[in-house]
């Protein structure tokens, strides 16, 4: 990581309020981003689900030889802070949702008792309706979730259909209900941010050369 940071701008900054102790220091809020046509063009890249001790530097040895370039996955899927947008390991989701779910805005731990991982276990975060159709001919299917309110979602009625359109075509329709609770929610969140795209080693050497222009540009 500290070659990494060598190509960025530096920046003039104060230590004190009183403007006598200036300083120069490396600019680490600089950004570079790759063009959208590299991310949208399926060649240059593949699919890849972040395993739990991945890290970017990790991935970036085994990818692309060198923990150094790490930016190169992070740039490749828009990741600024990789603290909080690459995915906590089984271990550590718990703690989190322990956490957060323990502040006064949740479970208030210090009043209730109750703990934050409990709390999120036990409570709603979302209401569904789900409907699925189902072209019994052919099996094919379409399903929608639809989020409600509390108050709508419990006025659903489960139901389960069958008739046929005018064309004969015969289609069975199934009304059901579904929540999502927060424990849930927050590790669907985690493991939504599994699922990255790894830029193709072939298209490194590019990458960094205009890489290091950009940022010897911004000097």
């Amino acid at each position: 990581m500290a070659k990494y940071f060598n190509f960025f701008p530096k920046t003039s900054y104060y230590k004190s309020k009183d403007s006598t102790s200036l300083d120069v220091v490396t600019n680490i809020t600089s950004r570079f981003n790759f063009d959208d046509r590299l991310k949208q063009n399926a060649s240059t890249y593949y699919k890849y689900k972040i395993k739990d001790g991945d890290t970017p530097e990790i991935l970036a040895s085994k990818i692309y030889g060198s923990p150094e370039k790490h930016w190169i996955i992070l740039a490749m899927n828009n990741i600024v802070d990789p603290l909080y947008e690459w995915p906590l390991g089984q271990r550590t989701i718990g703690k989190f949702i322990e956490s957060k779910y323990s502040s006064p805005s949740y479970a208030n731990t210090s009043n209730t008792g109750v703990t934050g991982l409990e709390w999120a276990t036990n409570n709603t975060q979302a209401y569904y309706k789900v409907e699925k159709r189902t072209d019994t001919s052919t099996g094919l299917y379409r399903e929608d979730r639809i989020r409600l309110d509390a108050n709508t979602y419990a006025n659903v009625i489960i139901s389960d259909t069958s008739y046929s359109l005018g064309d004969g075509t015969p289609l069975r329709i199934v009304v059901s209900k579904e929540t999502k609770t927060y424990y849930e929610y927050e590790t669907e969140l985690n493991e939504n941010k599994r699922n990255i795209t790894i830029l193709k080693p072939e298209f490194v050497i590019d990458i960094e050369a205009e890489f290091k222009n950009v940022m010897k540009d911004s000097k």
